[in-house]
């Protein structure tokens, strides 16, 4: 009988396994994602924190399976794509992502420099300085260096919660609203679930995740710490998104003050739940934007060099890798250079990345599902009946929700027009 590990060695496993997932989880809550939960909050009050129970179900869904690719092919997401659906597949792919993620860059050096200006600091200082620590950060360090950083960096959105409590919110209201589903044909109400569902889930998040784990080598007998990994990134990822509603509805809400993006829910938080809740919210929207600056290029960089078969990973150089390096040193450069532009079209950058990524995810999503059920790829690591029906149950319903997200970003007067 095979003895059982030590608690303190499990534990030291663990420790030692512990990144990806939550890193590549909490990312998901960057400037953009801020922005939506607090409009959600602002606008909705307590009545769109159900959607975040099924949300939850579904991140862990798509990023458990990702995870396991890794673990059991030693492939990445990209590799497995270009190997089982061809080059050509996978060029006009990365076409579209590289696109997408350059216009997500750019928003978040956006959130960055707004969450300073708080502070008053103009962003002629805050991004180059911002743009140069993340540069020096993925360039100069190692794999351990940069996931610790992360990994502190993912403990400062707990700022949040904080925030939240000191708005000091009805909580027996925030329980009830948190398992009571509440369905609207109102069309604003319908796009903003959309919205809150459209920030869970992104293309890029596979593609990392997955090459995270590979570069990480972690071995199919310790896949279960990894599971852990995943499924408690999601379930604080999404915690955090929950004290984001709650901090903006209990003050913002219940005054009926309006608010355009995070930026003003911050300020706008200083005379209902005090300085202290608004300079948190600020710092909390600083992190993000930084930490998902760091992230996006560097997801990007990963999947590129993988799908075209070049060297990568952040342990390599600009000499054994420089495809990898120079496509990070881009991204981050013209993002934050776009930023600085005087009445560069942020706006439509931004607003473009967003159709893109939802136009690409029913795709990557549908990749996915047929490679892990792939027994010749996976041999016995493929979806039970069950876990397969919940992933494309799943699936589905991202598909539908993005098809939607992308219609009423391009036609925003179509809900009013339908009735709605």
């Amino acid at each position: 009988m095979k003895k059982r590990m030590p608690t303190w060695k499990g534990v030291l496993l663990f420790l030692s396994i512990l990144g990806p997932g939550i890193i590549t989880a909490n990312v998901d809550n960057d400037a953009g994602g801020i922005t939506t939960y607090s409009l959600a909050g602002a606008q909705f009050g307590y009545s769109l924190l159900w959607t975040l129970v099924p949300i939850t179900v579904a991140l862990i869904v798509v990023q458990e399976m990702v995870a396991r690719m890794g673990v059991v092919t030693g492939k990445t997401l990209a590799d497995l794509i270009r190997e089982k659906f061809g080059v050509r597949s996978m060029f006009y792919l990365l076409i579209a992502l590289l696109v997408a993620d350059l216009g997500n860059t750019v928003a978040e050096f956006a959130g960055w420099a707004s969450a300073l200006e708080i502070f008053g600091v103009s962003k002629y200082i805050s991004v180059p300085i911002g743009a140069a620590a993340v540069w020096f950060l993925v360039v100069k360090g190692t794999y351990r260096v940069v996931e610790k950083i992360f990994l502190i960096a993912c403990t400062i959105y707990f700022t949040y919660i904080v925030s939240a409590y000191l708005a000091c919110p009805p909580w027996g209201t925030v329980g009830r609203e948190l398992v009571t589903p509440h369905l609207q044909t109102d069309g604003a109400y319908l796009m903003m679930i959309i919205g809150v569902v459209g920030t869970t889930i992104a293309p890029w998040m596979q593609f990392y995740l997955q090459s995270a784990v590979v570069e990480k080598n972690i071995k199919i007998e310790d896949y279960k710490y990894c599971w852990t990994d995943v499924v408690v990134g999601c379930i604080v990822t999404d915690v955090v998104a929950l004290f984001i509603i709650v901090a903006c509805a209990a003050t913002l809400h219940a005054k009926g003050i309006k608010i355009n993006d995070a930026k003003d829910a911050a300020v706008a938080l200083a005379p209902l739940a005090g300085i202290y809740a608004s300079k948190l919210f600020a710092i909390g929207l600083a992190n993000a934007s930084l930490f998902a600056a760091s992230i996006l290029p560097l997801a990007t960089a990963y999947y590129v060099c993988e799908g075209m078969g070049w060297e990568s990973g952040i342990d390599k150089d600009f000499r054994s890798a420089p495809q990898f390096f120079w496509l990070y040193t881009g991204l981050i450069g013209i993002g934050a250079f776009l930023v600085m532009v005087p009445n560069a079209p942020l706006l439509m950058i931004m607003f473009l990345s967003q159709v893109v990524n939802g136009m690409l995810l029913p795709f990557v999503l549908i990749f996915m599902l047929k490679l892990i059920n792939d027994r010749e790829l996976m041999g016995n690591y493929v979806n039970g009946k069950a876990f397969n029906a919940i992933a494309w149950a799943t699936t589905w319903i991202m598909i539908v929700l993005t098809v939607l997200l992308v219609i009423v970003t391009i036609f925003p007067g179509l809900p009013a027009l339908v009735g709605l």
